[in-house]
């Protein structure tokens, strides 16, 4: 019976809460209950055949996680990395990934009247956006991590775990 009042008490705290971060001028927001935790770039290994944005694998603490770049994913130009990139380990559908980041900023509450949904400019605009926050007089474009991957991208990924 404890266990179930703090899994809804755990849900509660993580409710409306983001984890937000900028690539380049624009700053995003991902769901915190799907952060597993913050790390700085680590050493990375190539891995032949996989997509550019998929930059290869990295060893955390004996535990193999693919990292992707979040910029390339979005088909920005890439940007040397420097002391502030950071990379956002997530886990999705039991798969920790790595998503390379410029800067991380801070954590929002953004509650759901306070997000509108991304305009739709053709059928596959925004597709990795599921809305836009208002924080204050800012906003964040709130990333969709069930999209970040495909299916196939998601089984071939799953390997490395």
């Amino acid at each position: 019976m404890n266990e179930v009042v703090l899994d809804v008490l755990e849900e509660d705290t993580q409710k409306d809460r983001f984890l937000t971060f900028e690539i380049g001028e624009e700053s995003y927001g991902i769901e915190i209950k799907f952060v597993t935790e913050i790390i700085g770039l680590q050493p990375i290994t190539e891995v032949p055949e996989l997509p550019e944005y998929i930059r290869g694998i990295i060893n955390l603490r004996g535990k193999i996680i693919p990292v992707m770049d979040v910029r390339l994913r979005f088909k920005k130009a890439f940007r040397e990395y420097n002391d502030r990139t950071c990379v956002i380990v997530i886990d999705i559908d039991d798969i920790s990934i790595g998503l390379i980041v410029d800067r991380v900023s801070e954590v929002l509450t953004i509650v759901e009247e306070e997000i509108v949904p991304p305009p739709e400019l053709s059928k596959n605009s925004n597709k990795y956006i599921k809305g836009i926050g208002k924080s204050g007089t800012d906003v964040k474009l709130l990333i969709d991590c069930h999209k970040l991957l495909n299916e196939e991208e998601t089984e071939n990924l799953s390997n490395f775990s």
